[in-house]
């Protein structure tokens, strides 16, 4: 998902693409300078394999998921220094990104960052984990928000948008408050019985609500384009797997929900989820057929591939709620081959981040290629 450049082709759906290799090691300024909100999508899809891993039927060693929480909650840190910096010294460039319907659909992956990293630490009740995640969520909460209001507006009263270049990113904002929904039953936990416990649950079920309506209006927009015009460019084929987050993390949200008051939310759980995750496995084909295309084609390494992480973890989470509820023993082994799918995820695309970091080639300045005549009549699939 790296930060601001439109695809190549006329018909292909607004996005990033990979940043050209630079040609000698770039200097701190211009560092920074292309470092944009995207990059949160690595805390996401790091702090998930963490989290996840607490909920399946066969529990991964502490150790490693108390290593891997600390890391994702380290890069949070390091990001939010950064991209203070980045605002406080390249302000143009800032708001070139909120200006940009590429770049700005991913501030939501802010939030969702800060959501992240403070479930995870409930999770895994690291110490003051519970402090922590209620300062985490109401920020990210709060940002979630709005992202999910500021984008869409900008997209309506700013930006240019095309008919037809709907993308998978542009659920990223409104995705933001399910992540809110799903942790907030946990947090509620914490709470003494009466309003403040009983008032979260319901706003957490409202975040659902909101998030669920307007996922519900993106999904037949996202279809469409892929239809009407063909694959998406080869660097932003693993946007596709976005798809699953709202789908994942809607299922885990109505689990979380029946957790904390089964009588109310336990049918509409199970009821909810196991169509959902229907779906999601639907996808999941799909997007992963999509994939072996464009990998075929010469699919290069972006930040994109992140993408492959964040929402096959809220499958995880989704397909364990169901088995809590159900006690049946396919969602426990569906958790445990999505979660292997995950980490396998979370490996490539790490050791791939830690090896654009140390050439320079992530952090260099993008460039944008000329756009291409959309063919008349006929596409080459």
């Amino acid at each position: 998902m790296t930060a601001s450049a439109h695809a190549t082709a006329g018909t292909d759906a607004p996005g990033p693409a990979p940043a050209a290799p630079a040609a000698a090691e770039p200097a701190p300024g211009p560092r920074l300078r292309a470092l944009g909100p995207n990059w949160y999508a690595a805390v996401m899809g790091t702090a998930i394999v963490a989290t996840a891993g607490t909920v399946l039927p066969l529990h991964p060693p502490r150790p490693l998921l108390d290593g891997v929480w600390a890391l994702a909650a380290a890069a949070l840190a390091a990001l939010l220094v950064a991209r203070g910096a980045h605002w406080l010294r390249h302000r143009d460039c800032a708001r070139a990104h909120l200006l940009d319907p590429a770049v700005a659909p991913f501030y939501g992956c802010l939030a969702m960052a800060l959501l992240a990293v403070g479930g995870g630490a409930l999770a895994l009740d690291v110490p003051g984990a519970a402090g922590l995640d209620a300062a985490l969520w109401t920020s990210g909460t709060a940002v979630g928000l709005v992202t999910a209001v500021a984008v869409p507006y900008l997209m309506i009263t700013r930006h240019r948008v095309e008919q037809g270049s709907a993308a998978p990113a542009w659920l990223l904002p409104v995705v933001a408050p399910m992540v809110s929904a799903a942790l907030g039953p946990p947090l509620a936990a914490h709470l003494p019985a009466g309003p403040a416990r009983q008032t979260l649950l319901l706003g957490s079920f409202a975040l659902f609500g909101a998030s669920l309506l307007a996922t519900l209006l993106l999904l037949p927009l996202i279809l469409s384009r892929l239809l009407h015009h063909g694959p998406l460019p080869a660097a932003l084929t693993p946007s596709l797997f976005l798809v699953l987050g709202p789908l994942g993390q809607s299922t885990t949200a109505l689990g979380n929900l029946a957790d904390a008051q089964p009588g109310t939310f336990g049918a509409l759980s199970v009821l909810y989820g196991v169509p959902v995750l229907g779906f999601a496995l639907l996808w999941l084909a799909l997007s992963s057929a999509l994939v072996v295309r464009a990998a075929r084609r010469g699919m290069p390494f972006t930040l994109t591939w992140w993408a492959f992480t964040f929402p096959v973890g809220t499958c995880v989470t989704g397909a364990a709620a169901v088995w809590r509820h159900t006690a049946a023993a396919a969602f426990g082994w569906l958790a445990v081959g999505l979660y292997a799918l995950l980490v396998a995820a979370w490996a490539a695309a790490a050791v791939r981040t830690v090896r654009g970091l140390l050439s320079g080639a992530l952090l260099a300045a993008p460039h944008r290629a000329p756009a291409a005549p959309a063919p008349a009549t006929a596409r080459t699939r």
